[in-house]
């Protein structure tokens, strides 16, 4: 059995900017090699990123470095970032539409209105239906989506032990007749996701 995962970032788990300056490459390159098992790419334009407390951790003290605001700025980037590292019965993912033309992002993000309430993973044939962070609206009174979603993903017992399983086959996607995409989790990814779970 793993080791619980850290669950909330803390002012002791934050290191001084200049301190963070010395090992600032070496902890970005260890971070773009831990996301490469936690991104997934849903249709033409979504891309998934499972978070956990190493993806937060590194952007706060990214957000830190970037805007400089000392330890004034600490606490409203916890505030952010907390809500985003899982609890221990949850997947976690920062979901973003990746689309370079303007007009087309609009065009398409247009058609996506309450997206947000419409992704799933999906564990041996069990739907695990996503909870979005409700900080904001993503979705505009007009019904255009935002180009980026925060979504949780609350699993049963039985739904973590399946997901742990070699076997089991996982599917991210969405349920919006507009993208109706999905991807299957390579095996490699979900070891790395199963590590989210107590």
């Amino acid at each position: 059995m793993m080791p619980a995962a850290a669950k909330q970032i803390t002012h002791a788990d934050i290191l001084p900017l200049p301190d963070y300056v010395k090992i600032r490459a070496d902890r970005r390159r260890a971070v773009v090699a831990l996301k490469k098992n936690r991104r997934i790419e849903v249709g033409p334009h979504a891309t998934f990123y499972f978070e956990n407390f190493e993806t937060m951790l590194s952007q706060v003290q990214e957000m830190l470095y970037i805007e400089k605001g000392g330890d004034a700025q600490i606490e409203d980037e916890l505030s952010a970032y907390n809500p985003l590292i899982p609890q221990g019965k949850e997947l976690v993912a920062t979901v973003m539409f990746e689309i370079d033309d303007e007009y087309r992002r609009r065009r398409i993000l247009g058609k996506l209105g309450g997206i947000e309430h419409q992704m799933f993973v999906k564990v041996a044939g069990e739907t695990v239906k996503g909870v979005a962070e409700d900080d904001v609206d993503r979705t505009t009174a007009d019904g255009k989506a935002s180009s980026v979603q925060f979504v949780h993903f609350p699993f049963t017992e039985a739904q973590i032990a399946a997901f742990r399983k070699p076997e089991t086959e996982v599917i991210v996607g969405f349920s919006h007749p507009e993208y109706p995409h999905m991807s299957v989790l390579p095996a490699a990814m979900r070891d790395s996701l199963a590590q989210d779970f107590d």
